[in-house]
């Protein structure tokens, strides 16, 4: 059966090419081994979404009583929590079967593996065999959770973040390796709910190591102050699954301290790896470097005909990326003439709570690169909004280039900032400067205020600081 475009993976890369790609009239087939949707919808930002969201009204519960309202033995229902968030996953991924017949994307499901001549096998759960054929072909079958060599996920006590958000029973105490985005947010999640959490980070900055050294340090602050132990500057040396209890031993980077951390069960939060395996890059001479696809700037492989997109080539592995990459590969296939994305202005987002989120440089990468800087910072505990929100951890921090008003980029910790910081972006792509922020007058009381907030600071015309 022969397609105009065939789509490898159905995660948020590979099933908005492929409607992007019938929008433009294409005849379009998209191959999946498990749920459509993928890894965002089905394993990844959707369901922790949910989870993270009932640890916030848990919270908020908890916290009643500042809102000068009276709630009595308020519990966690740790079967609910997962419940609820499996089912808001699974109708997430039968609104993406909905579009697929509304957009008339056939769906195949089965392993698929490529073939020459254009072609691809796919191998049902029967063991079946079926060959597909195609003008293009578009690899999006993006990452899973990374394995260290002394860390093995069995799945039971050593788990990853599948096994994170559909664990039968509440752990009473667990080890988060890895302080990225992953980490954070179950770490956030398990402790709310009352689990004992200790975060063990490799690099020395702290939670959420890639992010400004500001919004490191408090959001450090915060977690140590909710009760969570973190060491950064450790590394896990290994993981004893023979007792009842996992002893984690760890060792200190600086000094060459060891220490064990007794525990439930042991989360590796350590990143994603490519699915790039068993799919047919070698047969037909795909060019690779360590495990990830080599692109051109529209995703074309260097064999013709073949491209990728998402997790297995090496930009961000975040959603909105792989998204807008399957979209402006799709377009250059019709021979529209989209934009190359700017990966330098590609927004973070972490919905722990309090929420982070970032774009552009950090300070210390802009003076590393040369800049002369204005930098602001606006907390919130100045702000109305944040006040009255019950809100005021955190902070908007701004970063504009002194000679030009250039905005480099924008790091914020605290309420909703992930919403808040698609201002950035706009800004950002149109090339506004700081006091073109400084006069779009924002409304009050806000949160988004603070951005313009910032942006006096660094001029030095702040009215509420």
């Amino acid at each position: 059966m022969n397609f105009d475009l065939i789509v490898i993976g159905s995660g948020p890369g590979g099933y908005v090419a492929a409607i992007r790609a019938s929008q433009l009239g294409m005849n379009v087939a998209i191959i999946e081994r498990e749920n459509l949707g993928g890894i965002c919808l089905n394993w990844g930002c959707i369901p922790t979404k949910a989870l993270l969201k009932s640890a916030q009204v848990f919270n908020y519960i908890k916290h009643a009583e500042d809102y000068g309202i009276k709630v009595q033995n308020a519990e966690s229902d740790f079967t609910s929590m997962i419940s609820r968030s499996r089912g808001v996953a699974d109708g997430m991924s039968k609104g993406v079967t909905f579009l697929m017949k509304k957009n008339k994307i056939t769906v195949i499901m089965g392993n698929a593996t490529l073939a020459r001549g254009k072609k691809v096998v796919v191998t049902d759960q029967e063991g079946k065999k079926k060959e597909y054929s195609s003008d293009h072909i578009i690899i999006a079958t993006g990452g899973r959770a990374k394995e260290l060599p002394n860390l093995p996920i069995d799945g039971t006590k050593i788990i990853g973040y599948r096994e994170a958000m559909t664990l039968g029973t509440q752990p009473s105490s667990m080890v988060v390796v890895g302080a990225g985005a992953i980490g954070v947010e179950f770490a956030y999640f398990y402790n709310s709910i009352g689990t004992k959490v200790s975060v063990v980070e490799f690099m020395d900055q702290g939670l959420l190591p890639r992010e400004d050294a500001d919004v490191s340090k408090e959001l450090t602050k915060i977690y140590t102050k909710a009760g969570i132990d973190i060491k950064a500057g450790w590394a896990v040396e290994k993981v004893d699954t023979s007792g009842k209890m996992c002893k984690v031993h760890i060792k200190s980077k600086k000094d060459g301290k060891e220490e064990v951390i007794e525990c439930d069960v042991v989360l590796s939060a350590a990143g994603v790896t490519p699915n790039t395996e068993n799919i047919g890059l070698e047969l037909l001479g795909i060019e690779t470097e360590r495990g990830m696809i080599k692109v051109d700037e529209f995703y074309r492989t260097n064999v013709a005909g073949i491209y990728a997109i998402g997790d297995v080539i090496p930009t961000q592995a975040l959603a909105h990326v792989a998204s807008a990459e399957g979209i402006t590969c799709v377009e250059k296939i019709k021979g529209h003439h989209p934009e190359a994305i700017d990966y330098n202005n590609i927004p973070s987002c972490t919905y722990c709570w309090p929420e982070v989120s970032s774009v552009g440089l950090t300070e210390a990468a802009a003076k590393e690169a040369g800049y002369q800087l204005k930098v602001g910072k606006f907390p919130f505990s100045a702000s109305g909004k944040a006040s009255a929100s019950g809100a005021k951890e955190g902070f908007v921090k701004v970063i504009y280039d002194a000679k030009y008003g250039e905005l480099l980029g924008a790091h914020m910790i605290g309420a909703n900032v992930t919403e808040m910081i698609a201002e950035i972006i706009v800004a950002k792509k149109l090339e506004t400067t700081g006091h073109e922020i400084l006069k779009a007058i924002h409304p009050h009381p806000t949160m988004s205020e603070a951005v313009m907030e910032a942006t006096a600071a660094a001029y030095d015309e702040v009215i509420h600081l």
